[in-house]
C-alpha cells in the first residue's frame, strides 16, 4: 500500500523541507528592507504574515498536485470560489485592493508614521499626523484630535502634500 504512493510522499516531504527555509529567507528579506528604510515593527509583522500565507498556498497547490489533483478541475474549483468571493465582496472599495495598497504603502510610498500630511481631495481636505498603517487602513490624527481611519486604497489615488516629515532621531540631517 504505502509503495505505491513513495513517489508522491517523498516528493511530499521535499517540498515540505524547501518550505521552511522559504518563510525563512522571505522574513530576512522583508526584515532587511524594513531595517534599511527604518519601517515600524509592527507593520513588518504584518508584511511578513501576508506574504507567509502567499507562501503557504503556493505550497498547498504544490502538494494538491504532486497528490494528483488534476490542474483542470482545482483551476475550475479555485475560479468558482474566487468569483463567488469577487462577487460578494470585491468591488472599488474592497478589502483586497486595501489590502494590496497596505504592501505598497510599505514597500514603496514616500510617508511614514509619524509624518503629518495633507490629502488633496477637493470636498474633504485632510490634513493630519499619521499614526498608524494597518493592512486596510491608515489611522490619521487630525489636528483637532480626530483619529480617523482612512482606507489604503484611498491613500493610493488620492494626491498627497507631505507637511512635515518625522525627524529621523537615528540620522539626523545636516
Amino acid at each position: 500500500m504505502l509503495k505505491e504512493y513513495y513517489t508522491e510522499i517523498i516528493a511530499t516531504v521535499i517540498t515540505l523541507v524547501l518550505y521552511i527555509p522559504c518563510r525563512k529567507l522571505i522574513g530576512y528579506i522583508i526584515r532587511s528592507f524594513s531595517t534599511k528604510e527604518q519601517r515600524k515593527d509592527s507593520r513588518v509583522l504584518l508584511i511578513i504574515r501576508l506574504f507567509n500565507t502567499l507562501l503557504s498556498v503556493i505550497f498547498l497547490i504544490l502538494v494538491l498536485t504532486i497528490w494528483g489533483v488534476q490542474p483542470e478541475n482545482f483551476m475550475v474549483t479555485l475560479t468558482s470560489v474566487f468569483t463567488v468571493i469577487g462577487v460578494a465582496m470585491f468591488a472599488q472599495w474592497s478589502l483586497l485592493s486595501n489590502i494590496t495598497a497596505g504592501i505598497l504603502l510599505f514597500f514603496s510610498f514616500p510617508f511614514r508614521i509619524g509624518d503629518t500630511i495633507r490629502l488633496q481631495d477637493k470636498d474633504f481636505p485632510i490634513e493630519a499626523k499619521i499614526i498608524d498603517i494597518k493592512a486596510f487602513c491608515t489611522i490619521l490624527l487630525t489636528t483637532e484630535n480626530e483619529k480617523i481611519s482612512y482606507p489604503n486604497s484611498l491613500l493610493l489615488q488620492k494626491g498627497i502634500v507631505i507637511v512635515n516629515k518625522k525627524e529621523d532621531i537615528d540620522n539626523p540631517t545636516i
